[in-house]
């Protein structure tokens, strides 16, 4: 997936400083010190990962702010950012007292705000890009429960932030910011499939089995807003 646009390169480095500038994980320099071929290409990877990253968190909040009052009533809050945090590295954010767990993403209602584990993020990134845009799709669209009237909020709130994140990205394809890539749709569905109920890392009834968030995913995608609105 990629944010269309002219200027591309100019612009990408524009987000990646304004995501740090909210919050986003800090990396520490490495200049001046000689680095082997894989450790390159680890470091090449983690700036397209967090070039990624902060392209899906304007494409997603760009969508939200420019359709929110075609859906809903008052004003739409944009969540704010805490970004990456990791065992080794920045620690894992408070939410309503107690620390956020790690091997995960989440929105923290508590304090407004969404944060991931950054070796989930770059482990699922390693099968593809779309799996940062499916996950912060996924945790905005708590955001968006969050500032609904209770009687629109399903019950299987996990499925319908899945389907708010296939209304949102799709939405923004249609909208001419976002561009899908050939393998982006089977990466999506393999994102979804790896952050079932079956896989170790969750527990049962979190988020659905596979099938059930592939489809609430496409539900979204197929009906955008409204059809998430009946889950």
């Amino acid at each position: 997936m990629h944010r269309r646009m002219p200027g591309r390169t100019a612009l990408a480095v524009l987000l990646v400083t304004t995501m740090l500038a909210g919050g986003g994980t800090a990396y520490a320099s490495t200049a001046g010190r000689p680095r082997s071929g894989a450790a390159v290409a680890q470091a090449r990877g983690m700036d397209s990962m967090k070039s990624d990253i902060a392209t899906a968190l304007y494409v997603v909040d760009r969508f939200w702010a420019g359709h929110w009052s075609q859906y809903f009533t008052g004003r739409y809050y944009r969540p704010n950012i805490f970004g990456g945090y990791s065992r080794g590295g920045r620690p894992a954010p408070f939410c309503g007292g107690r620390r956020l767990s790690y091997d995960n993403a989440y929105y923290c209602a508590n304090g407004r705000y969404i944060a991931w584990d950054t070796d989930l993020m770059r482990r699922g990134y390693r099968s593809g890009d779309a799996w940062v845009y499916d996950v912060i799709a996924h945790e905005w669209g708590h955001a968006v429960q969050a500032h609904l009237n209770f009687t629109l909020v399903s019950r299987a709130a996990e499925l319908q932030a899945d389907c708010l994140a296939g209304a949102a990205l799709y939405g923004a394809a249609a909208d001419g910011t976002l561009r899908f890539e050939e393998g982006d749709v089977r990466e999506i569905a393999a994102a979804l499939r790896s952050m079932a109920d079956e896989t170790r890392w969750t527990r049962p009834g979190d988020h659905g089995s596979a099938s059930q968030r592939i489809a609430a995913f496409d539900r979204g995608a197929a009906y955008g807003v409204p059809g998430c609105m009946g889950m």
